[in-house]
């Protein structure tokens, strides 16, 4: 076994953590690019934590621009091997309301301006998403939202959408009723895909601020109703993570769902084909498989 590390990744609202003991804000390089912003560590009751912000703090990256990959590495690098992301997402269900957090398993991808992957010409690999999220962290997530006094919903589809702009109406009521979406954010995606090449462990809680744009009585999306929610939101993800050290434990144990093990099988190019230059980049994402 070795000693727990968890990693953080904070949405709109949501750029510190609190009560980290011997906090301090690092910079970590990264080969696939400056990541958002530096990483916050401590420990929380003696479990070592890094924080980072997933727009910078200041909220400098739009969701097109946020370096996910050098982020996903620079997290690994640290030590990191569970991941939560906390996000802010609009709501496609009535029964999940604004103020209510969503522990998201799964995921339909519609972003389109972003790198997806760490793999590609030099060395190719192709990782299973079918569940994207692990469940042993999910289940972690789910507790600790509840004992925060969070209404939470286990399980939901996360769209994921370029933006930065909202959705239509006509987008809004496809991924409602046709598609059967649950929820609908920005930035999750690659992310959640990356962290899964990266074997690391990933859990997503969606914090919902709004019902997107198909709600008769609530009409477009008002983004000043979404910075009051957006507040309240991050007080409750902040008291959320609080409960997790306790829920993970000090000492990790192989993960029971194989997020840690993705990558057993998925390295395609020969080793006399791959790229050494390639292959250097991968130290820390895939250093454990070469």
């Amino acid at each position: 076994m070795t000693n727990t590390m968890i990693g953080v990744i904070g949405g709109s609202g949501l750029y510190q953590i609190d009560g980290l003991e011997g906090a301090e804000w690092i910079s970590v390089h990264s080969p696939w690019g400056t990541p958002s912003d530096q990483i916050l560590t401590g420990t929380l009751d003696g479990v070592a934590m890094a924080f980072l912000p997933r727009h910078g703090r200041g909220h400098v990256h739009s969701p097109s621009t946020v370096p996910y990959r050098a982020n996903i590495d620079a997290l690994k690098r640290l030590g990191v091997m569970d991941v939560i992301s906390v996000s802010a997402c609009g709501s496609f269900r009535e029964d999940m309301a604004p103020g209510d957090f969503v522990v998201v398993d799964q995921f339909v991808d519609r972003t389109f301006a972003r790198e997806k992957s760490f793999f590609g010409a030099g060395c190719v690999g192709h990782v299973s998403l079918a569940h994207p999220t692990c469940a042993r962290l999910s289940d972690a997530c789910e507790s600790a939202a509840r004992a925060a006094g969070v209404t939470v919903h286990r399980g939901g589809t996360y769209l994921a959408m370029e933006g930065p702009q909202f959705s239509t109406m006509a987008e809004s009521k496809m991924y409602r009723e046709v598609w059967g979406c649950d929820v609908i954010g920005m930035t999750n995606m690659p992310e959640a895909k990356l962290a899964r090449e990266a074997e690391l462990c990933y859990a997503s809680v969606a914090m919902i601020t709004d019902y997107d744009s198909w709600h008769p009585d609530h009409g477009e999306v008002d983004i000043t109703a979404i910075i009051e929610t957006l507040s309240g939101n991050a007080d409750k993800a902040r008291t959320m993570v609080a409960h997790l050290p306790a829920l993970l434990g000090a000492k990790r144990v192989p993960c029971p769902h194989g997020c840690d093990r993705a990558l057993d099988y998925a390295i395609l190019t020969a080793p006399d084909a791959r790229d050494p230059a390639v292959i250097a980049k991968l130290d820390a994402v895939a250093g454990r498989v070469f």
